[in-house]
């Protein structure tokens, strides 16, 4: 089990948990946009789907701002995985993340151009490409990555580590953030969310937040020292009807005491800093057990 200074691992201030919110901005391919939108079928071959490009550009056109605006009014700290078009592309919304004190992390160039189907030499490219456009753009280097849906390559973690980053979120197997170690270098593992807003596109937003309440409240009562990621997407949930329930989730998390909300990049400074280690849920739930 991990431990800070002999004593068994614990948030700060003895937290119960730390929360953390991921915005993603994303851009797709000239004309493309994101495989779920408005339309319940895809369209005949050949036939360009203006709807579901039209619905990819609103999160940098109109999400991100109200997404900026809930967060603000709350005094909440954000993580915003950005792709580096988007940040190409709405530069004027890129400064405002970072003037409003949230973190930018770094998202592939596209959504639809994924590191899984790169070449080595091209997926070290593309890192490197992207981490220089959002410092050129925001005037902050990144120092977090999450891969565009997740599709990473074997590489991936190891080009990571080695480009300098501090922390990566392509994880699927932690429940808890924590050192890893990358050949000669550490890296902080921040574990993704099991339940973003798109999810509940065509069915009830309500459900987005009854997801959200439901695992805060079992971890918050029953897990001491846990962690939640709550996961938007601008162009999903910067729309009033999904807004409506980040503003409730944010407003009911921040009224409850010995909560740390927290950006990614502070998150894993203070776990690289304090050599947390994997903090298995064997050694959690069972500590006697061998």
């Amino acid at each position: 089990m991990s431990k800070i200074e002999g004593r068994p691992f614990a948030w700060p201030n003895k937290a119960r948990i730390a929360v953390v919110v991921t915005c993603l901005l994303e851009s797709w391919t000239d004309g493309r946009g994101p495989p779920f939108s408005v339309q319940t079928s895809p369209l005949k071959p050949g036939v360009q789907d203006r709807a579901a490009m039209t619905w990819g550009w609103y999160g940098r056109h109109a999400g991100v701002w109200r997404l900026l605006k809930i967060l603000d009014d709350n005094k909440v700290p954000a993580t915003f995985a950005a792709n580096a078009r988007s940040l190409e592309l709405a530069p004027a919304a890129a400064r405002q993340i970072i003037r409003s004190g949230h973190e930018v992390a770094a998202h592939c160039y596209l959504q639809d151009q994924l590191l899984a189907y790169m070449t080595p030499q091209e997926e070290r490219a593309e890192i490197r490409r992207v981490a220089d456009i959002v410092n050129t753009v925001t005037g902050v280097a990144p120092t977090g990555w999450l891969s565009s849906v997740l599709a990473s390559s074997e590489h991936t973690e190891r080009f990571v580590a080695e480009e300098g980053f501090l922390w990566y979120g392509d994880y699927n197997h932690f429940d808890l953030p924590c050192c890893v170690s990358v050949g000669e270098r550490t890296i902080v593992a921040i574990p993704h969310s099991d339940f973003a807003d798109h999810r509940v596109l065509r069915a009830n937003p309500r459900d987005w937040y009854d997801v959200y309440q439901d695992t805060f409240d079992y971890l918050y009562r029953n897990e001491p020292t846990s962690y939640i990621n709550i996961t938007v997407h601008c162009h999903f949930g910067g729309r009033p009807l999904i807004a409506a329930q980040i503003d409730r989730i944010l407003k009911y998390i921040r009224g409850h005491t010995d909560v740390w909300i927290v950006r990614h990049d502070e998150l894993a400074r203070w776990v690289l800093d304090n050599g947390i280690g994997e903090w298995t849920n064997g050694a959690r739930f069972f500590p006697e057990a061998k």
